[in-house]
């Protein structure tokens, strides 16, 4: 077997990572307001929102359009898992905070906290320390992350 040199492991290395990193679209299709809202409400999966909206330019509002069938499929399997009441407080709306894998991007939701989704997403999750704004995370074997933000999950899917 020849000696692989540095550049050979550097690169091997590399490629490790590009298989295991997440990418742009990973998580599925993009859907409309009503398609995702429809796939909530047949799950039992209640929304809400400060405005009473589902308008994507408003950030009072609660919207779901662009968002990605993965994220949709993650929350209600989430509800599915823990048997626990999920309220989506926060979806593709402009106001969040933006990069790839952002709400606006479909990669986020926001869900309203409660004793039985807080102990079922601590127990049966990975605690992986705080997040860079000092808030704590724990992770799904998916690669998930939920951090809880005070008064709501802040769940992303990649």
């Amino acid at each position: 077997m020849k000696p692989r040199t540095a550049v050979t492991v550097v690169a091997l290395a590399m490629a490790a990572l590009a298989v295991s990193a997440p990418t742009a679209g990973a998580s599925g299709t993009k859907e409309s307001q009503s398609t995702a809202a429809s796939q909530f409400r047949s799950a039992g999966i209640t929304w809400s929102s400060s405005g009473g909206c589902t308008t994507r330019s408003n950030p009072t509002c609660t919207s779901f359009d662009q968002i990605n069938s993965g994220t949709v499929s993650t929350i209600i399997t989430l509800k599915q898992a823990s048997g626990c009441a999920i309220n989506i407080t926060g979806g593709t709306e402009v106001g969040h905070a933006s990069g790839t894998y952002s709400h606006y991007n479909g990669y986020k939701v926001d869900v309203s906290r409660n004793s039985c989704i807080d102990g079922y997403i601590q127990n049966s999750f990975t605690y992986i320390g705080y997040r860079s704004d000092g808030y704590p995370q724990w992770q799904a074997a998916s690669g998930n992350l939920y951090c809880n933000e005070g008064n709501h999950w802040d769940i992303l899917v990649y």
